[in-house]
């Protein structure tokens, strides 16, 4: 089954769906050793939600999430994708 068909529309479309992002090796390299942490320390987000479905992250990936925040401007926020 293709992500197509498993999620009907695009949910970034709305204004309150912030942005997901993949994050590259090297990111991930960064992270990790900027905070002292491992993958899993950080807080999970399942393969099989929507906005992992459309952005294409495989459990073992990092995703950034980027929100707006009106005390903080942007908040930025990592999640570790676990199956299921």
């Amino acid at each position: 089954m293709s992500t197509q068909q498993k999620v009907k529309f695009d949910i970034f479309q709305h204004e309150l769906v912030p942005k997901h992002s993949i994050l590259t090796k090297d990111e991930v390299d960064d992270l990790l050793r900027r905070y002292h942490i491992e993958k899993y320390q950080l807080p999970k987000i399942r393969a099989r939600d929507p906005a992992t479905l459309l952005i294409g992250a495989k459990p073992g990936d990092i995703i950034r999430i980027v929100r707006r925040s009106p005390t903080a401007g942007l908040a930025v926020f990592y999640r570790f994708v676990i199956g299921g």
